[in-house]
């Protein structure tokens, strides 16, 4: 096994205070408790079979099924709750129903390694940051972390080890610019460890349910994180307390329970989706709603929020950005944090399950994935349909971009992965 060096991940403060020394996170503090198209038709006696991705046949009279996929994985047996993409190189990895995890090629759909380990569905993984490490998360509240074998190649990986502490993991983040992993869990606590030691750094406690979402902000410095009873809370990593605390108490904040949010690129504002249909815009330098984007229907939960890109250095960029929000009432829309406006809608035919920027030049494409089966990419400074990907029997329940945005990479709630080149 390669010599295991914990690596420092500095959180550095801004402009603000000190005496110009850099702080940063020890990866020996361990522990720190933190409270508060084409269809034909058939002759009725013509039941021609076809089988698709997932196994299932069907009869072609009976439905038409298109699938414009370059590759795809169909080793899941059950549905696919994650996927993720590797920074550099052509993997994906995905878990799944079946207990199980795995790293694939995206090119070819070879498996080039089983990740066993969990007893119950693996429902988060992620590579981190470098691409060195995968973490898979499972609903056993097992963290498992993988480690890539060399230099060579990418298809050789071994198992470091297994973190505990959650009940159930939720999702999982690694931080942008080091070996640091984030934990959301059912039990109502945020998990932090340095890796590859897997010292617990922080268990960050004060949420009132499930945390659903959380996240790094982009520069590193901070994080974010919110639960189903609708707290969303800001922390510095340093601290025992959390920096400020938002709670259905204050009527401006009331969503129901948070479902999902994203930090804007400068990392001074955060969007917040809810249960109920409501978005929020919160100042991060503020700790403070700062405004209310109503353009879902009411009850109808925000499954994900993703900030675009229209154009480099633009005034929205500057006073907020332009930031699309996707929920269960089948609508994507783009809105302007710079008036608070909606500037487009983008439909599906059921849920959004996921949205997905592509990165610069292309920031202003975005990919959405949706219960329908189907997936599509837009160009959110139009709200144009770019390209339709289809081949999904089941919901689509979560998507990644690799290849630079080359490429989207899709789960099936069939137990299939696909790969639609975006555009």
């Amino acid at each position: 096994m390669a010599e295991e060096r914990a690596q420092e991940v500095h959180f550095e403060d801004g402009e603000e205070g000190g005496d110009g020394e850099e702080e940063f996170i020890d990866p020996n503090d361990v522990l720190a408790e933190v409270e508060d198209d084409g269809d034909m038709p058939m002759d009725e006696d013509d039941e021609a079979m076809f089988e698709t991705h997932d196994g299932s046949s069907f009869a072609e009279g009976s439905i038409v099924w298109e699938d414009n996929s370059i590759q795809h994985f169909p080793t899941h047996q059950g549905s696919v709750f994650a996927v993720t993409t590797h920074p550099t190189a052509p993997l994906a990895a995905s878990g799944g129903e079946d207990d199980l995890g795995y790293i694939w090629d995206l090119t070819t759909g070879d498996v080039v390694v089983k990740l066993t380990g969990h007893t119950d569905s693996v429902v988060a993984v992620a590579f981190s940051s470098d691409g060195e490490y995968l973490a898979t998360g499972g609903m056993d509240g097992k963290v498992r972390i993988w480690r890539r074998v060399g230099k060579d190649n990418y298809e050789k990986w071994e198992f470091v080890t297994e973190l505990t502490g959650p009940d159930e993991v939720m999702w999982l983040r690694w931080h942008p610019k080091g070996t640091v992993l984030l934990a959301g869990s059912n039990d109502m606590t945020v998990w932090l460890w340095q890796l590859p030691s897997g010292n617990t750094m922080q268990v960050f406690a004060g949420h009132t349910g499930p945390v659903q979402c959380g996240d790094f902000t982009p520069d590193g410095k901070r994080i974010i994180t919110a639960d189903a009873e609708g707290t969303l809370l800001f922390w510095d990593p340093r601290s025992p307390t959390p920096v400020f605390k938002l709670t259905p108490t204050d009527a401006r904040f009331s969503l129901d329970g948070i479902t999902s949010l994203a930090v804007n690129p400068a990392s001074t504002l955060a969007v917040v989706g809810g249960a109920s249909g409501g978005v929020r815009v919160v100042s991060l330098s503020k700790g403070e709603v700062v405004g209310a984007l109503a353009g879902h229907q009411e009850g109808e939960s925000v499954e994900a929020v993703e900030f675009v890109e229209l154009a480099p250095g633009s005034a929205s960029a500057a006073s907020g950005g332009v930031v699309v929000t996707g929920a269960t009432d089948g609508k994507a829309c783009i809105w302007d944090l710079s008036t608070n406006r909606l500037r487009a809608t983008l439909e599906h035919k059921d849920a959004v399950t996921s949205l997905h920027r592509l990165p610069a030049p292309k920031g202003h494409l975005i990919v959405s994935a949706s219960a329908d089966k189907a997936l599509r990419t837009w160009d959110a400074r139009t709200g144009t349909l770019v390209r339709e990907h289809k081949g999904h029997t089941g919901a689509v329940l979560g998507a990644a971009l690799g290849l630079g945005g080359g490429v989207v990479v899709s789960a099936g709630d069939e137990g299939t992965c696909l790969v639609f080149a975006t555009e």
